[in-house]
C-alpha cells in the first residue's frame, strides 16, 4: 500500500470534519466530484448539486480513528474509518470512493453507518 496516498486521502476527509472547509463552497467544490453523492448516517442521500447555504454544510466536533484504504483500480481507492462526533457522542462507521480525476483526488461517494 501506497503510504503517501494512504497519508494524502486521510488529510482530505479530515478537512471535510473542519468548520472552514465545511462552511467554504469553494473547497466543498473542490474536494468533491461532480457526480458526488452521500449515504448520511441520518438516513438521507445528498448530493453535491443541492444548494448550500451561506453556513455551508455545519459545523461537527469529530474524531477520526482507524484509517484504511483499498486501492479498487489505478485511479479508485476505497477509504474506511471510524468517527466519534463529540457533540452526538455517537460513533459511525465511515466509507469513502474517492477517484483520481483532472490531476487531483476527488470524493465520488461517502456513507456514514451509525454504531448500535
Amino acid at each position: 500500500m501506497d503510504r503517501s496516498l494512504k497519508a494524502h486521502l486521510q488529510h482530505l476527509e479530515e478537512q471535510l470534519l473542519k468548520p472552514e472547509i465545511r462552511s467554504s463552497r469553494e473547497a466543498l467544490q473542490r474536494i468533491l466530484a461532480e457526480d458526488f453523492f452521500e449515504f448520511g448516517s441520518s438516513g438521507r442521500v445528498l448530493y453535491k448539486n443541492e444548494p448550500i447555504g451561506e453556513e455551508g454544510i455545519g459545523e461537527v466536533q469529530m474524531q477520526l480513528r482507524d484509517f484504511e484504504i483499498q486501492e479498487l483500480a489505478d485511479d479508485v481507492v476505497l477509504a474506511t474509518y471510524r468517527i466519534f462526533n463529540v457533540t452526538q457522542q455517537q460513533q459511525t462507521l465511515r466509507s469513502s470512493i474517492w477517484k483520481f480525476k483532472d490531476a487531483r483526488w476527488q470524493l465520488v461517494f461517502h456513507q456514514g453507518t451509525k454504531c448500535i
